[in-house]
């Protein structure tokens, strides 16, 4: 349940791109519907809006001589045409945060903390794909910093429906509030100052 969205929230959307719309992710479509929604939302209170994308790389634990599939892997997929474009749908601006990751937290190797910083940013409402690994990845190292997190429970998705309910009823209520778009929207007009 939303309780409260604080007073200096952004919205951060994660990896809601071109070359993630094709994988097989159940409800994808809605998530980003839904995520639109939200950019609608902040855009109209005057709050920042985030989009992460990712170009993965191979993970160096598994960089050895004898195996550079994970490698290949990796640079295939970036080598995709528009693999890291934001999806249209979102209405991203120039004047948006742009962050590009290269692993699954948007804060690791990243402007993004710096960026949240010199806007006064203390809370962050976090939507997109895959709920139990950029989003969660995202949330844990958000909450390491500080930041008050809420979560749109209905713009998030997973390739595996376990894992995404894992993320939901274990680890975010550890983290932070969840609850639906409109529940997040309704609370945006009414934020609370929690400096």
């Amino acid at each position: 349940m939303i309780t409260a969205i604080d007073k200096h929230t952004a919205l951060v959307i994660i990896d809601l791109q071109k070359g993630i719309m094709k994988m097989p992710v159940a409800g994808l479509n809605e998530v980003v519907e839904k995520s639109a929604r939200l950019v609608e939302a902040f855009r109209k209170e005057g709050l920042p809006i985030v989009a992460v994308n990712v170009i993965p790389v191979a993970p160096k634990h598994i960089m050895r001589k004898d195996s550079n599939v994970a490698a290949s892997t990796a640079q295939a997929v970036a080598a995709m045409p528009d693999f890291a474009d934001i999806v249209e749908e979102l209405k991203i601006l120039p004047s948006d945060i742009f962050v590009t990751k290269h692993s699954w937290s948007a804060f690791n190797d990243t402007n993004l903390h710096s960026e949240l910083q010199k806007r006064n940013i203390t809370g962050i409402v976090l939507t997109g794909v895959s709920t139990s690994k950029g989003v969660e990845a995202t949330a844990r190292t958000a909450e390491e910093l500080g930041y008050n997190i809420s979560f749109a429970t209905d713009a998030m998705a997973d390739t595996v429906t376990e894992v995404h309910l894992n993320s939901l009823h274990h680890i975010f209520p550890r983290l932070g509030e969840q609850g639906t778009t409109d529940d997040i929207i309704e609370k945006l007009s009414c934020r609370v100052d929690n400096a």
